[in-house]
């Protein structure tokens, strides 16, 4: 095997058409050596190459006759001694962790550990036995895809709705998709899945991990699985379970291929991406990439006892983002993924770790100054997921320009005001407007606000309207996992129930919370199966549940397909509106307490809010006028954007409420688009002063529009008419008209 000095960079290993370059950085080794094996069954490497080229820390060799699909993986010596935070063992392979692809998956064994399993010593015991029989492999890839016209949809902020979606679990239940492709990265780009999103009005699919992940030993030998897929094993490797033809081509060419179909159907696609800890756990960890070639440089360990790990994570470990390598390994794989894969965008799983240089969060890290300056990761989409479980690591409201937050207190709030819970109407209605008590300070607008009622972490909408308490027995950890802070309401019953009108107010309730949440300024993002009430049977935590708790069952009752119909009603009324799509917030006022004319908040008797209803501890009822004719805003060419006045009505009262409605100009009237009560509101014209019923928990939104001359007089007369039987005034209801809005209708 004719071996070439190489070059340091690119780290990995690199097809150039004639052989391959492998580099690996490593400051403390005192050795390395690149094994090659000839096939997935292989026990023992067929070639172990020292490298014996080291610049500026990196090991590196040139190999003229590798080509692509190569298996192969690195031996590292250098001392072992865990106090001092080093953990070499030459008798372990360890994975590149910049291999393009896994070729070979663990094969759980204690000779994946570099301690012996069960010594009195712990972690501070030594492992002699060779691991090369059962440890992951990477494997040499060629990146050559034909993307033709592909060409990313370049969604704006304002204009994204984000639907939260599991590659797996999206589609192994699905009756329209080919059986051989369900669950798979095909599956998910399969003519009914895009079909399904365009319908539902999304503009991104934002996608749980699918870097190749570790399938803890622990969940193996119970008979789970990493589904959720938080445990990464690899930064470049496209996790290989979603593939449909289970190779190492296929998956990175399967993916590209579905991002590439996302893409035409005008469709962008966001990973969910954790950088902040590994799959190697803590000391008591397996050893399979970073911890075996060089856990000093890789992990934050604990200053004065290197033996352990800084775990801001809860597990059990974190990487050292005051590494400039770790920093340059995050950023190529993100750079690697934007450019070579083609994704929009990112999500940052427990961002707030990857801004601690030292032991506090700082938002003017590395990190973020390293993405700031980058040409081509600054001009993506980035959300963070704006805590940790450090020390101060809750940085809601935070973070700097450029990114936006999973908004932790919209969730809380909004999820506190539908249960009834006193005192929580001032914040919801700072919610509702944007959160500009937390992001207009830094100069970001309302859009860096990611709105969610529920994600994949916690209960699904469903749960929260049906359970009380979390129901986790499944996960095997006697019902102690999962948060206990849910804020749910069963509404009188833990679970399913026949009782109809518990199953009457539950439907109310999810209409609440999808309506609120779709209309709120900001970037609204539904998780996946919340629009047509998929349970998860009360699991909050259902990360290792790879079965029909976690997919979700296209089989919907009618209940579930109304529940979908009313959700694409409203999507489509926010796409059409826009006076959601606010790019500023209201004149950069506080929302009450001024004379804007942008925005206006209503009593239940028609007047505008004073300080001591916002105060009253009975405050549960309220309504948002937002003018449409007085946005302020402009279109991408400079041009007024013009649309009609809405008017958003909550009662979160248990009891009914009549709204008097606000008044307004000559020759207009309100008329409801959206009613929680219904699937579908009656159309009537409804002039100010009027009261409109609202139902306990229930909400409505109206459009306030000019009725021609001609129509007035037809109008007053239904009003006369109005509580009289319809059978008497078959031919004067004039007011309630057909779907396509004709008000002449009769």
């Amino acid at each position: 095997m004719r071996v070439w000095p190489g070059r340091p960079s690119p780290l990995g290993a690199t097809y150039d058409g004639q052989g391959v370059n492998f580099a690996v950085f490593s400051e403390h080794a005192t050795r390395v050596e690149l094994c090659l094996f000839d096939s997935v069954s292989s026990q023992r490497e067929s070639h172990c190459i020292p490298l014996a080229e080291q610049t500026d820390i990196v090991w590196h060799g040139y190999l003229p006759d590798v080509k692509p699909g190569q298996l192969y993986g690195y031996r590292i010596h250098g001392p072992y001694a865990p106090e001092h935070g080093h953990r070499f063992n030459a008798n372990k392979i360890v994975l590149d962790p910049y291999a393009k692809a896994i070729g070979r998956d663990i094969r759980w064994s204690d000779k994946m550990f570099g301690y012996r399993i069960g010594d009195p010593a712990g972690d501070l015991s030594f492992d002699d036995r060779d691991n090369a029989d059962c440890a992951p492999l990477g494997v040499v890839t060629n990146p050559k895809f034909r993307w033709g016209k592909d060409k990313r949809p370049r969604t704006p902020w304002h204009r994204t709705i984000i639907y939260e979606a599991h590659v797996r679990g999206m589609t192994m239940r699905h009756p329209e998709v080919p059986e051989h492709l369900r669950g798979t990265y095909a599956g998910l780009a399969s003519k009914p899945i895009i079909k399904y999103l365009k319908d539902l009005g999304v503009t991104a699919v934002e996608l749980m991990p699918v870097h190749h992940c570790v399938n803890d030993r622990h969940l193996v030998e119970n008979g789970l699985s990493n589904y959720w897929g938080y445990n990464t094993m690899s930064f470049f490797a496209p996790e290989q379970r979603f593939a449909a033809t289970k190779s190492p081509r296929n998956a990175i060419r399967e993916f590209k291929k579905m991002v590439k179909k996302m893409h035409a159907a005008g469709i962008e696609v966001i990973l969910d991406v954790v950088y902040n800890h590994t799959g190697e756990g803590n000391h008591n960890g397996p050893t399979i990439s970073l911890r075996g070639l060089d856990n000093a440089s890789y992990y934050r360990t604990v200053p004065g006892n290197e033996r352990y790990y800084m775990d801001y994570t809860g597990c059990g470990n974190t990487l050292n983002m005051q590494s400039p390598r770790v920093l340059q390994l995050i950023m190529d794989s993100l750079r690697y993924w934007v450019l070579e894969m083609r994704v929009d965008g990112f999500r940052f799983d427990l961002c707030s770790a990857l801004a601690r240089e030292l032991h506090e969060v700082d938002k003017l890290g590395a990190f973020f100054d390293i993405i700031h300056q980058d040409p081509v990761l600054s001009n993506v989409k980035l959300i963070a997921e704006p805590w940790d479980l450090g020390e101060g690591g809750y940085q809601v409201g935070n973070f700097p320009v450029l990114w936006t937050e999973w908004n932790g207190r919209y969730r809380d709030t909004v999820r506190s005001f539908w249960r009834g819970d006193g005192h929580a109407v001032s914040e919801f209605a700072t919610r509702l407007c944007g959160s500009s008590d937390l992001y207009e300070h830094s100069g970001r607008r309302p859009y860096a606000s990611i709105n969610f009622v529920t994600s994949h972490d916690g209960f699904s909408l469903n749960d929260l309207v049906s359970y009380n308490h979390k129901h986790n027995l499944a996960n095997q950890q006697n019902g102690e996992d999962g948060d206990n802070h849910n804020i749910s309401w069963n509404c009188g019953a833990e679970g399913p129930t026949d009782d109809e009108e518990i199953v009457r107010l539950r439907t109310r309730q999810m209409r609440n919370f999808l309506t609120t949440l779709l209309l709120s300024q900001g970037v609204p993002m539904i998780r996946m199966g919340d629009e047509f009430a998929h349970s998860q049977g009360g699991n909050n935590n259902a990360y290792c549940q790879d079965n029909e708790i976690s997919w979700l069952d296209w089989e919907l009752t009618e209940p579930q397909n109304e529940l979908l119909q009313f959700v694409q009603r409203v999507i489509k009324f926010w796409r059409d509106q826009p006076v959601f799509k606010r790019r500023h917030f209201f004149q950069g006022r506080e929302i009450r307490g001024t004379d804007a004319t942008d925005i206006q908040w209503i009593a239940p008797d028609g007047r505008e809010m004073t300080d001591r209803d916002w105060q009253a501890a009975s405050a549960r009822c309220l309504g948002l006028q937002l003018e449409g004719e007085m946005m302020h805003e402009t279109d991408e060419k400079g041009r007024p954007i013009v649309g009609q006045t809405i008017l958003l009505l909550m009662n979160a009262h248990h009891f009914d409420v009549n709204f008097v409605l606000p008044a307004h100009g000559p020759d207009e009237y309100w008329q409801a688009t959206i009613d929680t009560q219904v699937q579908r509101p009656k159309k009537r014209w409804l002039p100010e002063g009027f009261e409109y019923h609202l139902e306990g928990r229930s909400m409505a939104v109206l459009e306030l529009k000019r009725v021609r001359p001609q129509t007035l007089a037809k109008v007053a007369k239904w009003f006369k008419l109005e509580d009289k039987p319809e059978s008497q005034t078959p031919n004067l209801r004039v007011a309630r008209v057909g779907e396509d809005d004709d008000e002449e209708a009769a």
